[in-house]
């Protein structure tokens, strides 16, 4: 197969996942407005290249949260990997670590946090979804502690769960012998998702108070609650209608960054996820305030494809495109890369 693009990849995945797994992977909520939001947004946002600039030297790294990285773009955290592949978030964390960047894992993993560690060659951030009470969100972080994780990404976009119409359809569960492997027995339901617990920001100040690790918000889409983060001390926020697959209408990712990256002024570290296929979009978020970007759908496309091996060639794919963007405008280090780069039409 000569897979040239994340394009490539989605189509060749599609031909490897099982039909309901698939519409799990790639459905949002409702009408999928926001969805596809997350993809045309990027249109309406054109860039404003420079010439005759020294570009014979392009440096992509750069840290989050203090940890370095090989390039800004990071991989967001998705559901059930092993729907994807056998070894399921292991092999991603393989891949992830071959290209020097950082995993961020999700709650619902069907491998165990101390298993993806294990596996991981590059930084892990856990992401959180709070079940039950805090008291079993406090012990998950703990183990995440005590496995090495760096950072914790508090989903706060989810006090009940959206319908997601392909799922009820499809009546979508996960296979015999596959689980959230982070939940014990006793935990597990015949639902494909436990509901989570709501939040508050009492909630937040709580997670704050029983971990010295760094906390983001993923989820956060206004200035308001962006300005709220900040007056907390919290260290990142990811800017995230979650892949359109909760509040449907609700802003694309990359057209709520600016308020909340001018509302935060630099107080806290500023990411983005939804909707990032091209090197350029990459570029477009780096312009308009985002640290780096989190991929999650096209991370699966990899894995599904060809293992550890298909996610490093994805993340590889987006390296170089932003590499030559960058090249093409102008822009040789990613501290010069700023607003007056765009245009939102």
């Amino acid at each position: 197969m000569n897979l040239i693009n994340l394009h490539d990849y989605e189509a060749a995945a599609q031909t490897c996942i099982e039909r309901a797994a698939w519409d799990y992977y790639q459905g949002g909520s409702d009408d999928e407005v926001s969805l596809r939001a997350n993809r045309t947004a990027f249109e309406r946002i054109r860039l404003r290249p420079r010439m005759l600039v020294d570009v014979s030297s392009i440096d992509l790294s750069t840290t989050v949260l203090g940890t370095p990285v090989s390039m800004p773009v990071l991989v967001a955290p998705t559901a059930y990997h092993r729907l994807a592949h056998d070894e399921g978030e292991c092999e991603t964390a393989r891949g992830v670590g071959a290209a020097g960047t950082l995993m961020a894992v999700s709650t619902f993993a069907t491998r165990s946090l101390e298993d993806i560690a294990s596996c991981a060659s590059g930084p892990l951030w856990l992401q959180l979804y709070t079940y039950g009470s805090l008291r079993r969100a406090e012990a998950l972080i703990k183990r995440a502690e005590e496995a090495g994780y760096k950072a914790v990404a508090v989903t706060v976009d989810t006090p009940r769960l959206a319908r997601r119409e392909k799922d009820i359809r499809n009546q979508f569960r996960l296979p015999p012998g596959m689980g959230i492997a982070n939940f014990t027995a006793a935990e597990q339901s015949q639902h494909y998702i436990p509901e989570p617990l709501p939040l508050t920001w009492k909630d937040i100040d709580f997670l704050r108070s029983i971990t010295s690790l760094p906390i983001l918000l993923k989820g956060i889409l206004t200035a308001e609650d962006a300005l709220l983060a900040v007056e907390r001390g919290i260290e990142g926020i990811i800017v995230s209608n979650h892949g359109g697959r909760q509040l449907d209408g609700a802003l694309a990712a990359i057209e709520a960054l600016p308020e909340v990256a001018e509302a935060v002024g630099g107080r806290c570290e500023v990411y983005m996820d939804g909707g990032i296929r091209r090197g350029t979009d990459i570029l477009k978020a780096l312009a308009l305030g985002a640290r780096a970007v989190l991929v999650g759908r096209p991370i699966l496309w990899g894995l599904a494809v060809s293992g550890a091996q298909g996610v490093y060639n994805v993340l590889e794919i987006l390296r170089r495109e932003l590499e030559l963007a960058m090249v093409l405008s102008g822009r040789p280090t990613l501290a010069s890369i700023d607003r007056s780069l765009v245009k939102v039409m």
